[in-house]
């Protein structure tokens, strides 16, 4: 027997997933437990090791890879909780972080925030200025050395940054993506220094034009690498030592995996890996189910996340942006806000309700946990209510106390208000559905899709809670929770069923249509580095896929559109094929007409992404059919619950997610009960079982 395993290390819970290949699939939820996460993943991986009969050993010893995913690294920068860093620039071009190229009081933010020009604020920097220092040499935009490299003033500068203590080094110099072997000489003189020290190349990272972008990455890069490295490192040594013979992978943004020993290399490329674990869960379970244009959405107990879906592939992103700072790095593109379980509740100086972004996170946790957490949460909010039971979460493993729930709610949202306990406890709830069904609006629509035209998959924690609640506007034809095996650990099974990805780009701007030699030349050495890269995975892989593409915009314009580059012999042919392309999606997205091909297209940057199928089946097995539609023999009893502030409380009937079998049909008003879950069915809405165990919602 051999096994895969999923890991999704999030702000609250820590939950697995495994699978033997044959059909067997069984999860486990445990408290995350910050700073030490990695004694919350080996409970997790102990608990999954009971629920197959076995002991820890023997399921390590027949596991063929465990794929990880974890939220230290975009909570670190969120946070600020970073290593400190130093920055090597080329001089006379060291403010280019600070100077944030005119768009530091706007960089993601929303539109309504970049139209409010009073309170546009630049971020703090990423690093003192006194920890970014210039070094003297000179590559020009050809990649031809002008000025050499003064090697004693690299040593000096290094002594320097050794000297006020840094953690590591983050080295960008000018036009380095055409020519690194400054950069490289750089770090060659640093280690001469301080031969441990984390040291970070922009040629490496970001090989991609735009001085700003290239070097933000760079520094956030050098920033959670050491941190990712003490955590993954030692967390592989034990591993290794309980018996583990297959890798250790990490998860990256792109929604691929890398092994755990290079992942600190490449750190930035993991800040997005918890998020990308449900889209990839998703894209598999879509596949089984026939859906094609699929809305994921995740409510974990910090964050709500969604992404989309289309045409069966997860949308794609060059980049992302984290505390108003670029990161060049390809990621699957998910929208997110901090209205979780955890998410806190307060009063604004307004007298507003608001919800989040800040969480109760693991620890202390909501207050109905009982650990000295005192501020109400959704989760003390869903107690009240009684969408929560009095039998706690994980099966029960985990008590929850009512009365810490309504006096945390009486304390800090009812009393300011002027409401009763209950009232400001539906308040809550419906903050938290309308936050997240604004979400889900902006991410459809603004991508210019219809949200009819999707499916939406529900899970985390707390989205089977919540997902009938703010998909009821949306306008899609069906919600389906995912439960069988994997419950509300859906993103765990993601990461087990995800493939090896990663990608490598190269800038080099030009007018479009370039000779088809320098194409051929680039994505030759492109796909070269790639198969080397996937050489070093220490995985055995079923095919390799690699996809082109290259960025392409009009004259004059200051962003570029990927565009897909066909995989065959370069001719003068190809080039205009790939026009063609550029401009049918360019139109797409701007409007019939917007193209202007007379202005002239030019080409920045190249890239090939690979992906390697792991050969490990995960999918999600069958279950046993009923004989018929009524679930009376999974009925509990009722309980009071609170779904609609219009109606309060009423009697509603609770089922045992254990006894329902495929074919079951519930009407709402109904709360379904999961060891790690509970599944919402409002009046208006039905719910049936399908033949995997999902629960599918339907508005009636």
């Amino acid at each position: 027997m051999s096994y895969a395993l999923g890991i999704d290390v999030g702000g609250t819970f820590t939950d697995a997933v495994a699978s033997d290949g044959a059909g067997r699939i069984v999860s486990a939820k445990t408290p995350t437990t910050p700073p030490h996460r990695e004694t919350g993943v080996m409970r997790a991986i102990e608990d999954i090791a009971g629920e197959l009969g076995i002991d820890v050993r023997e399921l390590l010893t027949q596991t063929d890879y465990i794929a990880h995913g974890t939220t230290a690294s975009i909570n670190a920068l969120v946070q600020g909780q970073v290593a400190d860093v130093g920055l090597i620039a080329t001089k006379g071009h060291r403010d280019a972080i600070y100077i944030m190229n005119a768009e530091g009081r706007t960089l993601g933010r929303s539109a309504h925030e970049v139209q409010d020009t009073l309170r546009q604020r630049k971020p703090a920097p990423l690093i003192p200025k006194y920890r970014a220092l210039e070094v003297t040499e000179r590559i020009d935009h050809a990649g031809k050395v002008l000025v050499p490299l003064d090697e004693d003033e690299v040593r000096s500068v290094a002594r320097t940054l050794v000297d006020q203590g840094v953690e590591a080094i983050a080295v960008c110099l000018l036009w380095s993506f055409k020519n690194d072997a400054h950069e490289r000489r750089v770090r060659e003189l640093v280690h001469e220094v301080a031969p441990d020290l984390y040291v970070t190349l922009s040629s490496e990272v970001s090989p991609r034009i735009r001085e700003f972008s290239r070097t933000s990455t760079t520094i956030m890069n050098a920033q959670i690498g050491p941190r990712l490295r003490t955590y993954l490192l030692p967390l592989q040594r034990q591993l290794e030592e309980r018996g583990l013979k297959g890798p250790l992978l990490v998860m990256q943004s792109e929604g691929g995996t890398i092994t755990a020993d290079r992942a600190p290399e490449h750190a930035i490329t993991t800040v997005g890996s918890v998020l990308s674990g449900g889209v990839i869960g998703g894209t598999r379970l879509a596949q089984q189910l026939g859906h094609r244009n699929v809305i994921t959405t995740d409510v974990g107990g910090t964050t709500f996340l969604a992404g989309l879906i289309v045409d069966g592939e997860p949308v794609m992103a060059p980049g992302s942006v984290v505390n108003q700072f670029p990161i060049n790095a390809a990621t699957i593109r998910v929208h997110t806000i901090g209205s979780g379980g955890g998410a806190l509740a307060c009063v604004d100086r307004g007298g507003n309700l608001r919800l989040g972004p800040q969480s109760a996170e693991a620890v202390p946790g909501p207050a109905c946990y009982g650990n000295g957490g005192t501020r109400p949460t959704n989760t003390d909010a869903n107690l009240v209510l009684g969408i929560l039971g009095p039998g706690g979460l994980l099966g029960g493993r985990k008590p929850l106390r009512t009365d810490l729930a309504r006096e945390a709610i009486r304390a800090h949202v009812a009393e300011p208000l002027g409401l009763t306990v209950e009232e400001a406890a539906i308040a809550i709830h419906e903050v938290q559905n309308a936050q997240a069904g604004d979400l889900l609006r902006r991410a459809v629509v603004q991508a210019g899709h219809d949200p009819r035209d999707f499916v939406v998959y529900a899970f985390g924690g707390a989205g089977p809670a919540h997902c009938a609640g703010y998909c009821q506007d949306l306008g899609v034809s069906e919600i389906v929770i995912p439960l069988g095996p994997v419950a509300s650990a859906f993103s765990a099974y993601g990461l087990a069923a995800s493939d090896i990805a990663m990608s490598a780009e190269l800038s080099d701007p030009s007018a479009f249509p370039v000779d088809p030699g320098v194409l051929a030349a680039h994505y030759a050495r492109l796909e070269a580095d790639l198969r080397d890269a996937l050489a070093r995975q220490q995985v055995a892989f079923q095919d390799v896929v690699l996809q082109r593409e290259i960025d392409l915009r009009y004259s004059m314009q200051v962003t570029e559109l990927a565009t897909p580059v066909p995989d065959t012999e370069f001719t003068e042919h190809t080039a205009g094929e790939i026009l063609a392309r550029f401009e049918e999606n360019y139109e797409r997205i701007n409007g019939s007409g917007a193209g202007y091909r007379e202005a002239g297209v030019q080409a920045i940057t190249y890239r090939v992404r690979a992906k390697a199928a792991l050969g490990f089946p995960v999918e999600l097995p069958a279950v046993p059919e009923a004989a018929g539609p009524d679930p009376a023999e999974a009925l509990l009893g009722t309980r009071e619950v609170c779904l609609d502030s219009r109606t309060g409380y009423v009697p509603t009937p609770v089922y045992d997610y254990a006894s329902l079998r495929a074919g079951h049909e519930l009407v709402g008003p109904a709360i379904v009960d999961v060891p790690t879950t509970v599944v919402v069915v409002p009046a208006g809405a039905t719910g049936r079982v399908d033949r995997l165990g999902n629960l599918v919602l339907r508005y009636q």
